[in-house]
């Protein structure tokens, strides 16, 4: 029985009516008692006396049932409610703090910014991209792999298994009031940082197996090891332009859903923050008018995202 969706209120009303109709009744009956001793008809008397017990007894049960189901339902309200109030206050608490270590984590992608938009905003060559980072080849390459390389080292990938909020609502009464198509984005960016991160650590390992031991350069320079050193490369800016844009959403979505209190679990999704787009950039001019409007703590939650824009 769901007292909060109107079901409990009609089953008490109801019993409270019956109940109060019965004594009614019982009233009347027993102005029939006492014109029937009036009258000395015995029979009658005992007859209208019963009805009368009857209907008294059976009106007073029921209006306590009615009263009893209200406090009961009264009480388990409440409790429900400061249940959920707590549940709302902890959810909110593990999202600020998804925010704030999500932050620093965000931050070191701005090495992956250098690389990537070098000369342009990085496009997967599958969509048309063309910029420098897809077409360089010779020294280019060569120095496009130095720095792939200075990233792999100052940039631990698993760092950014921190951007993981279905953990914190899954077992919650918000994973139920949640919008579904938020929820569903949630979980799929995370899948895809997820996946994101087990490729990179791949994707490393084939770019040194296809260096072997020589120098960079000297690698680049042999025709037959630059293809496979560009597609090892290619795969690299794949998989960290992926890692990016979903961590960026994912941090920006978290920082919008806390700025916006206890009604988070009402919202529907933001369509400048959902928006699947061709490249970082143009997810970032879509994004930023919201962003920069919606705060968190003493900044906006654009800054959180540390993007530098592209590289001349």
């Amino acid at each position: 029985m769901d007292f909060k969706a109107g079901h409990g209120y009609l089953l008490i009303g109801g019993l409270i009516l019956v109940g109060a109709g019965l004594l009614i009744l019982s009233l009347i009956v027993n102005l029939h008692v006492a014109h029937s001793v009036r009258d000395d008809v015995r029979h009658r008397e005992k007859l209208l006396e019963y009805y009368r017990n009857i209907f008294s007894q059976l009106g007073v049960i029921l209006i306590g049932i009615g009263v009893s189901l209200f406090i009961f339902f009264f009480q388990q309200n409440y409790q429900d409610q400061r249940k959920r109030e707590t549940e709302l206050q902890l959810v909110l608490a593990k999202l600020a703090a998804r925010v704030a270590r999500g932050a620093p984590v965000i931050e070191t992608l701005g090495e992956f910014d250098e690389v990537l938009d070098q000369g342009g905003a990085y496009v997967s060559p599958e969509l048309g991209g063309n910029s420098a980072a897809i077409s360089a080849k010779g020294a280019d390459l060569a120095k496009q792999v130095e720095k792939i390389q200075l990233v792999e080292r100052d940039v631990d990938v698993r760092d950014f298994d921190i951007l993981n909020l279905s953990r914190d609502l899954e077992n919650t009464f918000v994973v139920n009031e949640l919008d579904p198509a938020l929820w569903f984005n949630i979980v799929r960016d995370e899948n895809e940082i997820k996946y994101a991160m087990t490729q990179l650590s791949l994707d490393y390992k084939d770019l040194h197996d296809a260096i072997g031991d020589e120098p960079v350069g000297a690698a680049v320079a042999n025709l037959d090891k630059e293809q496979k050193i560009k597609r090892e490369v290619l795969d690299i800016f794949y998989d960290a332009d992926l890692l990016r844009q979903r961590s960026r959403r994912f941090l920006a979505r978290a920082c919008w859903l806390f700025s916006k209190g206890k009604s988070f679990v009402a919202l529907p999704p933001a369509d400048a923050i959902e928006a699947d787009t061709k490249s970082q950039q143009l997810w970032i001019d879509r994004a930023k008018p919201v962003l920069t409007q919606t705060k968190s703590g003493s900044g906006d939650c654009f800054k959180l995202l540390h993007y530098r824009g592209i590289s001349k």
